[in-house]
């Protein structure tokens, strides 16, 4: 099933590898240094129009890819 994650973003849900709450996650050192060196890889893709609240951690055939979108958790999972 082919899942919408915000401003045209869509990905099979089996290539979905977790959901994680921006906030809650992002208190941890190690949160924030995975992001920041996914942002440096070029692995990140805001498909958010205003402000995250989520990331998802996709697999993809050309490696990890991380959508941050709009949507809370709780929203991408009921989908998933």
């Amino acid at each position: 099933m082919i899942i919408r994650l915000g401003s045209n973003t869509f990905r099979d849900e089996k290539d979905i590898v977790g959901v994680f709450d921006l906030d809650i996650t992002s208190q941890s050192y190690i949160t924030r240094g995975f992001l920041r060196a996914s942002e440096s890889r070029g692995e990140v893709v805001n498909a958010a129009e205003d402000i995250p609240k989520t990331f998802v951690l996709c697999n993809e055939n050309k490696g990890t890819e991380v959508i941050l979108c709009q949507s809370n958790t709780k929203t991408v999972l009921r989908a998933v």
